[in-house]
């Protein structure tokens, strides 16, 4: 029986195992979508305990948490950070066949070298020699430096004023920490209490008196040429579908004045008015050679209640059954049609889409660029050994693996990095497991070069990020 998390945990065969040990592990991480704090890094933030670096944020474990009972003062609310901890260790052990298990487990073992079980028994040891190493060894840069962490692409509001960025791009620090341009709060004209305190927002950051939708257009265009001058050079949106509903700039600048007022606005008016934003984030993106990131899919907050008592990223959003096919080719469409289509890596929430979005990034290369469309990698509730599976199946069967831009972590939480790991080991047993069948051809270089093109250098090349680098460390 093969040892739970070993050497080989996930690689089936030698030629995997070669595979990973050579080609995969060697490879530093670019991590080119993560929601990880800005501050904490320009900080060098040390932790004080094992709960602040691991639970803090973390809505899938406070999932998990709840799902075996545990009270909500134990995930969100007022506990004491070792109480939470404690209800943590107590969840773990039921979370058997949860990438939570195989998560958890990697990270106290890369992060600490703590190999133990964590469970109710266990807990109080693991807490005391976590918090010693945190407070000794591993602050925020540390861990960075630890993973050899290359790069780092964190997701900035447009009105963020960028100074923990600047902070950083000023230190001696190796890993090169980026901002992602998110503007999903431009889109929330149906919601009057967050939109209009965005837009005033919005105005103080770029000293532009927002009264009209040209105003609100050139308010967010300075934004974007200033997250470019500091480094950024991609875009990202979470949205439930795409919108490419065909809009006048007249007709949106009616809907935009509407919403400043805080009149209602109808789903038909709202989608027009995305539209018209969405196909002008796109013209910015394609101006300027960034990539445009589209999550998609997702059903957020669908527990009114607990959204209300807790606001928004609780772990209260599901899988989405949103039709997305027909709405994502008309965007891409628009885009291509003012020949305004810019690098771009989707993503899909929902399993019923892969190979739709797979077959979809195929009708739109046009030649300028290898892979110009990704099918970005297993996401959210598909972030898993299957979903990972399945992802890079569909991309096999119909489109090139080997252009591929590889993981990331999409983590609040520094301790997320073994999930790079995760997904290089999955990879190369499946291209091991495809070496021993005889349905690949046996030649080290050139399996070699995909393996290490896919967990690092294909990032490097592709996202065009200023005087980067894109060998491995």
């Amino acid at each position: 029986m093969t040892p739970f998390l070993s050497e080989d945990f996930l690689l089936t065969s030698e030629r995997a195992r070669r595979l990973y040990r050579d080609h995969a592990e060697p490879q530093s991480i670019f991590d080119y979508h993560c929601h990880l704090s800005p501050r904490d890094i320009a900080e060098d933030r040390r932790f004080a305990n094992l709960t602040e670096i691991w639970l803090e944020g973390d809505h899938y474990k406070w999932r998990a948490m709840r799902a075996n009972g545990a009270a909500e003062r134990f995930c969100t609310g007022d506990a004491s950070p070792y109480e939470k901890f404690v209800a943590w260790a107590k969840t773990l052990p039921y979370t058997l066949r949860n990438p939570l298990y195989h998560w958890s487990h990697l990270e106290l073992q890369r992060c600490f070298g703590i190999t133990d079980l964590l469970d109710e028994s266990s807990a109080p040891s693991i807490w005391e020699r976590a918090n010693t190493i945190l407070q000794d060894e591993l602050t925020a840069r540390a861990i960075l430096r630890k993973f050899r962490v290359a790069v780092v692409c964190t997701t900035d509001d447009p009105v963020d004023d960028l100074r923990y960025h600047r902070t950083i791009a000023e230190s001696d620090l190796v890993t090169r920490v980026f901002p992602t341009f998110r503007p999903d709060r431009a889109l929330a004209i149906r919601t009057p209490d967050l939109f209009r305190p965005w837009t005033e927002q919005l105005s103080k950051a770029t000293n532009v008196d927002i009264a009209t939708l040209s105003d609100f257009l050139t308010a967010l265009k300075k934004r974007h040429d200033a997250f470019h001058e500091h480094g950024c050079r991609l875009s990202d949106h979470g949205l439930d579908h795409c919108y490419a509903d065909p809009c006048s700039e007249k007709v949106a600048a009616e809907i935009f004045a509407k919403g400043l007022r805080g009149s209602p606005i109808t789903d038909e008016e709202h989608g027009k008015f995305a539209s018209f934003m969405m196909l002008y984030f796109g013209n910015l993106d394609a101006q300027k050679g960034w990539t445009k990131q589209l999550h998609l899919g997702a059903s957020r907050n669908v527990n009114r209640r607990a959204f209300l008592a807790l606001g928004p990223d609780t772990g209260f959003d599901g899988i989405g059954a949103y039709p997305q096919a027909e709405s994502l080719i008309a965007y891409l469409d628009l885009l291509a049609r003012e020949n305004a289509l810019p690098q771009m890596v989707l993503y899909n929430s929902n399993p019923a889409d892969t190979y739709c979005f797979a077959s979809i990034i195929g009708s739109f290369q046009d030649g300028s660029t290898p892979g110009k469309l990704q099918y970005g990698s297993a996401w959210w509730f598909l972030d898993q050994k299957q979903g990972i599976t399945a992802q890079i199946d569909a991309l096999s069967n119909l489109g090139l693996l080997s252009r591929f831009v590889g993981m990331l972590t999409d983590s609040r939480s520094f301790m997320s990095f073994p999930r790079h790991e995760y997904f290089r080991r999955v990879l190369c047993n499946i291209i091991g497991r495809d070496l021993v069948a005889g349905e690949l051809p046996d030649e080290d270089r050139l399996i070699a070069r995909m393996i290490e093109d896919i967990c690092y250098k294909n990032a490097g090349r592709y996202f065009r990020l200023p005087d980067l680098q894109t060998g491995a460390k």
